[in-house]
């Protein structure tokens, strides 16, 4: 099998197992469903307060809704030993880094596409005006939050207290990340274009996936044999 078919081969498996259970995915829904609500209730925002809490606001919500579907990405593997029979697969450890990146991204990125849609009614936000630069951000910050998450998960996977090591972990790791998607978000939300004047935050978006991807697969032998 050539190494493109073995992620798919990981992808869709990690895909099939949770829709089958639908446990992470409901609850990582929920909690972003009641985080935005809660916060629409709370500030009562006008117009000019949405615009400049929207960014962080948003981030914080995929941050930590995407926290509750990655620490499955591992901890699902432990029943019968599933994980061990992973690890010991003719496969690199790389396919199966990346496939369960994979499948962790398209998982975050459902539940943000639709909290995306739940934050313009309860803010009354026109989020649209600047999709396609918004999908892009969302996209790109998805995925290094999602790369840095899946490490993170296999090496807390055998740990008793992983729920809360994770976010510890992962989270500082992730600020520039989430500060270059919580500028660009605030931009484009309140409908300006990416400029030459926030350009250097998808820089370093790109950059930061890009060095987070490689260091990950690089250390994933490691950390799954360890």
């Amino acid at each position: 099998m050539t190494f493109l078919r073995l992620v798919m081969v990981v992808m869709f498996k990690d895909l099939r197992a949770e829709l089958r259970t639908k446990e992470a995915i409901n609850a990582s829904l929920s909690f972003a469903l009641v985080v935005l609500l809660m916060f629409s209730f709370a500030f009562d925002p006008d117009e000019d307060t949405v615009r400049s809490i929207s960014g962080g606001l948003l981030w914080i919500v995929f941050a930590f809704a995407g926290t509750l579907l990655l620490n499955r990405s591992f901890a699902r593997e432990l029943g019968n030993d599933c994980l061990d029979a992973l690890i010991s697969a003719p496969i690199p450890g790389s396919a199966l880094f990346l496939g369960k990146a994979l499948a962790n991204f398209l998982l975050v990125l459902a539940v943000e596409l639709v909290a995306l849609p739940l934050f313009g009614i309860f803010y009354n936000v026109k989020w649209t005006l600047q999709f396609w630069p918004l999908m892009l951000v969302v996209v790109l910050a998805t995925w290094g939050m999602t790369v840095t998450g899946t490490i993170f998960s296999a090496l807390t996977v055998n740990i008793r207290l992983r729920e809360v090591m994770l976010p510890i972990l992962n989270f500082p790791i992730l600020i520039p990340a989430l500060l270059a998607a919580m500028q660009l978000t605030s931009e484009l939300v309140a409908g300006k274009p990416i400029t030459d004047n926030n350009v250097s935050w998808l820089k370093l978006l790109v950059g930061f996936d890009v060095m987070y991807t490689a260091v990950s697969v690089f250390l994933v032998e490691i950390v799954l044999v360890s």
